[in-house]
């Protein structure tokens, strides 16, 4: 009968202790009226109670701090840092002591310790301590590697490792919502909510833009002749609460003259996002590049640069638009004016605008009328490529109040 020797114990012992931040100690006051059966004896106890707040002993809040009693949540942005011990539980002297701290992810493998040297050797009842700290960077399951190897006095090689599993959390939910003008500046909406269980302090939230993007952040107003912040001076955000930020990117001014390139963009920036929570504990986030679905102008782009928005019924107004080749070749374009039901243009129709280049613009000041009160929509532009024999209609390009020539109308 075959059997099997018995399993050799270790030498040496290994401990890893997560390191996070303590909390305030809470603890649950009791008390009652003077002329109840325990009288004053509940409150004297919480005025003796070293963990109270002196002369505030009813608050649940304390002075003291509690030590983590478990391992806890650790959210995507956070610095994951624990703390390893090997220590020497024999007798012996053991040698060429190597202590190694691997992450595993779904996607890679991190080597976290802070050196890959040998130490010689560990004498009884000594350790040998190690830090380590990784941002991360991924959410799912991460499994923590520690492995020791060893000589012992005999010789003989050992080696052993641990594995520690743990969760990372999604922190923060972020949306965003697009909204492209037609001057080519770009509104971003960001929606951002706290999906964990504790507050957080947001102490930064800001859009990193593409380079061909200038940004402006609205998100103060004006008092006082200084930017206050429209979340108010403290800018908590409790649990499953959301908050809408708003910026607004305008092209720069060496790519806002060439309009088929601003036309085809699609990515804008990305937001970086920082906050604290329990006693300063920092988390940081940054979003993957963002992305608009570009809006389809067209061969040719009509927009309006200058319109009034009041208008007297059956007067002439006038109105300044602006039409750009959006496309690589060159167009020679011919302008058509038809009238409708209320909206009726003054001036020649079919009349030659002339050649005009790829990505290149040109300034149009046209005069109009309307026969009809209230709010009218301006419509009724053709242009006409006369190389393609191409039409381009232009309808509801924008909408101006009539009112009767007998009110006055602010100038």
């Amino acid at each position: 009968m075959e059997v099997n020797p018995p399993k050799q114990e270790h030498l040496l012992a290994l401990k890893v202790m997560r390191l996070t931040k303590p909390t305030l100690f809470t603890n649950i006051p009791v008390t009652c009226e003077d002329r109840d059966l325990p009288g004053d004896l509940f409150n004297q106890l919480m005025k003796d109670d070293p963990s109270t707040v002196n002369g505030a002993e009813t608050l649940m809040l304390g002075e003291m701090l509690t030590l983590p009693q478990n391992f806890g949540n650790i959210f995507l942005g956070e610095t994951f840092s624990s703390y390893i011990s090997v220590h020497n539980d024999s007798n012996q002297i053991v040698k060429d002591i190597l202590v190694k701290a691997d992450l595993q992810t779904s996607s890679q493998r991190l080597n976290l310790s802070a050196s890959n040297a040998t130490v010689a050797e560990l004498k009884s009842d000594c350790c040998i301590d190690d830090v380590i700290h990784h941002e991360v960077k991924e959410i799912g399951t991460h499994i923590l590697v520690c492995a020791v190897s060893y000589t012992t006095q005999s010789g003989e090689k050992m080696y052993f490792r641990k594995f520690f599993k743990f969760q990372v959390l999604k922190p923060l939910d972020v949306k965003t919502k697009f909204y492209n003008a037609e001057t080519d500046e770009v509104f971003l909406e960001a929606q951002i909510q706290n999906i964990t269980t504790s507050p957080m302090f947001m102490e930064k939230v800001s859009l990193e833009p593409s380079m061909m993007y200038n940004v402006v952040e609205l998100n103060t107003v004006k008092q006082d002749g200084e930017g206050v912040s429209t979340f108010g001076s403290r800018t908590y955000l409790q649990p499953m609460d959301t908050r809408q930020y708003l910026y607004c990117l305008k092209p720069k001014q060496e790519f806002a003259e060439k309009a088929g390139i601003i036309k085809g963009v699609t990515v804008i920036g990305k937001l970086d996002i920082v906050w604290k929570t329990n006693l300063g504990e920092r988390g940081r986030l940054q979003t993957s590049q963002l992305q608009r679905m570009a809006p389809g102008y067209g061969d040719v782009r009509l927009s309006l640069e200058a319109i009034p928005d009041t208008v007297n019924l059956e007067e002439p107004f006038h109105i300044t638009c602006k039409i750009t080749n959006c496309s690589e070749r060159t167009m020679d374009l011919v302008l058509e004016m038809c009238n409708t039901n209320s909206i009726h243009w003054c001036g020649v129709s079919g009349r030659q605008l002339g050649k005009l280049n790829p990505s290149s613009s040109l300034y149009l000041a046209l005069t109009l009328l309307s026969s009809v009160q209230g709010l009218q929509s301006v419509s009724g532009l053709r242009l006409t490529d006369t190389f393609l024999k191409r039409t381009y209609e232009y309808d509801d390009i924008a909408q101006v109040c009539v009112v009767s020539s007998t009110i006055q109308v602010e100038g």
